[in-house]
């Protein structure tokens, strides 16, 4: 594709009305379903890597911290993330489990990935961002595929998929994959972390007449990933570290109905249900999640498009006590979320100018009322120049972490033999985390071969969620035996700002020659509010999100059948991981390679390696076997190399 077809690429924000990416007053970027293919990733957390501002960092062989702006964290807490209409965030914890987020690569069409508050369109926990993964149509996946292939950490895999229809307005396609990775570097060789999955699905598109359409899809899931994680209970030997597989699986089903009305108007109707299962060392959570959405665009006047939209989802979650130390209460809850919202796009200047201005309001069982406010002005001086900016109010909703969560980890044991802890309580008094953001972007296309994108922030938080200190150690009886304990529980602690900018270049030097380029800065503040309780975490946020990232991207056609694509990519330092020592996470760079060879119409090779500049490095945390007594030894994530063999049955 040239540079002005990539720019023409319809996106679904910020009204959730199809519109060119150029001209979206968002800091959007788009990474392809051929830009995938290309990177030779395997997951869809590696190919988030691709787009700046987001970081993207390997914990072990199966866990991601992911943050858009800051705020990386295992489970993302201040991004949501869809699949094809779908919200995976999680309302137990307060994020995505980003390991059981899977679909077969070859079927994904684009990926979204919005920087920013995207909470009066998309709802709450959307604060720094919004993660959209749209799978192809059906109608694009005719015929039969089979990928595999295998390596010293990608130890084997494959994917399967059948795409069929009746012959008129009606297309289908099944699939099955699994895979088997090996475990990451390990100081000690304990390698709990391999990792095995299972997944299959299908999608059925029906486009019933110029009108209506309509989409029935679902997946279905079984892993066991391997996971090192400490058991605290209140017998002896109070806390003992635990290597078993965690038992996920799960599955899910989605029906759309799309009706277009003409003239800009149009109406979608969803409904779907997912099942989640986890059964991990310490802790089993089996939740059930119902949603509806409803969402009508309409003109009033020539220039002005409104958009409304009522949506309601209820999660039921029995959360079964494995050890002591780890509880919820009660153990069984139904978490609510309703939703309302309206948006008006007012064209100023025709094809020049225009205002979009709207709310959000929810209602859940943590909070009775939340607005989401914004408003975003874009200028298109000419076709190949957008300057916008926006102003938008974001929250992320309180979680059963925050209010119903019972953590304990062991302190010691005193000289008369009783036992020493500190336990987080729930807080039924934990407020939403309030987000204020500030944005301006400007895009050009200074030729047909070279193309900037840049996005410049400053966002404001306060109510941010802090680890508090709340009374002095006593001894507890019940539960027993007795103990002593020091209370503590999770507020609003926190305040804090961020500000940075990501620069996004592409050079196309011939038409078989595309090189493009990231970079982001990123600067965080984080401090205790007036009163705060918190026991110091500040830093140790600051410090788990990179303050600069840079990466280059080339693929190059060498000839018809032959590609190479080689990624460079740098990450600075993690100094908030392990504050209290001299070890943590360096600054690394790393490479990635790919050659291609398309043997025929009909099968192509790869050769890929990743991380190919070094033995292994560290991206995130401690390793969870590491002697707390000796050094602290991190996760090393390995050089790793793959071999892929793709056959189609038409091209």
């Amino acid at each position: 594709m040239s540079l002005e077809q990539l720019s023409e690429i319809e996106v679904t924000t910020p009204d959730k009305a199809p519109e060119k990416a150029f001209a979206t007053p968002a800091a959007i970027y788009v990474i392809t379903g051929e830009d995938i293919r290309r990177s030779g990733v395997t997951s869809i957390p590696d190919a988030l890597r691709l787009a700046p501002g987001v970081e993207v960092a390997q914990i072990d062989s199966d866990k991601w911290s992911i943050g858009i702006r800051g705020f990386g964290s295992r489970l993302c807490r201040n991004v949501l993330v869809l699949i094809d209409g779908r919200t995976v965030y999680s309302t137990l914890l307060a994020g995505t489990y980003w390991e059981v987020q899977d679909t077969m690569l070859e079927d994904i069409d684009h990926i979204e990935v919005i920087r920013g508050p995207g909470g009066t369109i998309w709802g709450p926990n959307a604060v720094d961002g919004v993660i959209n993964i749209i799978t192809k149509k059906t109608s694009d996946t005719q015929g039969i595929l089979v990928s595999a292939g295998g390596g010293n950490v990608e130890e084997g895999f494959l994917n399967a998929r059948y795409g069929g229809s009746d012959g008129q307005n009606l297309h289908y396609r099944v699939y099955g994959k699994g895979f088997t990775r090996a475990p990451a570097y390990h100081w000690d060789d304990r390698n709990f972390d391999d990792w095995r999955s299972g997944q299959g699905g299908f999608r059925v598109d029906w486009d019933r007449d110029a009108v209506n359409s309509f989409t029935i899809q679902g997946d279905i899931y079984d892993q066991r990933d391997g996971e090192s994680v400490v058991a605290t209970s209140y017998t002896m030997p109070y806390s003992q570290t635990l290597d078993d597989n965690a038992r996920l699986s799960g599955g899910n089903v989605l029906a759309r109905w799309d009706r277009k009305q003409g003239e800009g108007r149009n109406l979608e109707f969803q409904v779907y249900y997912d099942k989640a299962n986890r059964r991990e060392p310490n802790f089993a959570d089996l939740r059930d999640t119902y949603d509806v959405d409803f969402t009508q665009h309409w003109s009033l006047i020539t220039r002005n498009k409104i958009t409304w939209g009522l949506g309601a989802r209820f999660s039921h979650g029995d959360d079964l006590e494995v050890v002591s130390g780890l509880t919820f209460q009660p153990a069984a809850r139904t978490d609510r979320l309703l939703t309302a919202f309206v948006q008006d796009e007012l064209s100023l200047v025709k094809d020049r100018v225009s205002l979009t201005v709207g709310s959000k309001f929810l209602n859940t069982n943590f909070t009775s009322y939340a607005p989401e406010p914004s408003a975003r002005l874009l200028w298109t001086p000419r076709k190949t120049t957008t300057l916008w900016a926006a102003a938008t109010h974001a929250v992320r909703t309180p979680s059963d972490s925050e209010e119903d969560f019972y953590l304990s980890g062991l302190v010691g044991v005193t000289p008369t033999g009783i036992p020493y802890f500190a336990r987080f309580n729930g807080n039924k008094d934990f407020r939403p985390e309030q987000s204020n953001g500030y944005e301006l972007g400007f895009r050009q296309l200074l030729t047909k071969k070279v193309y900037v994108d840049i996005a410049s922030f400053y966002n404001h938080y306060h109510d941010l969620f802090s680890e508090d200190i709340i009374g002095a150690p006593y001894l507890e009886t019940d539960p027993g035996p007795p103990h002593y304990l020091l209370p503590a529980e999770f507020g609003n602690g926190l305040m804090g700002q961020t500000k940075g900018v990501e620069v996004a270049p592409e050079w196309r030097p011939t038409e078989n020659w595309r090189v493009r380029g990231t970079y982001s800065y990123l600067h965080m503040n984080i401090e205790k509010s007036p009163n705060s309780l918190d026991i110091g975490s500040a830093p140790g946020i600051m410090g788990s999100s990179p303050e600069h990232q840079a990466t280059v991207q080339s693929s190059l056609d060498m000839t018809k059948v032959l590609q190479l694509d080689l990624d460079y990519r740098y990450v600075s330092s993690l100094p908030g991981q392990n504050i209290t020592t001299n070890w943590y996470v360096r600054a690394y760079s790393t490479a990635d390679a790919r050659f291609g060879w398309n043997v025929n119409r009909q099968l192509d090779l790869s050769f890929v390696g990743r991380n190919l500049l070094q033995p292994r490095h560290a991206e995130f945390g401690t390793d969870p076997s590491a002697d707390p007594t000796g050094p602290i030894a991190f996760v090393g994530i390995k050089r790793s190399a793959y071999v892929k063999l793709t056959w189609t049955s038409a091209r």
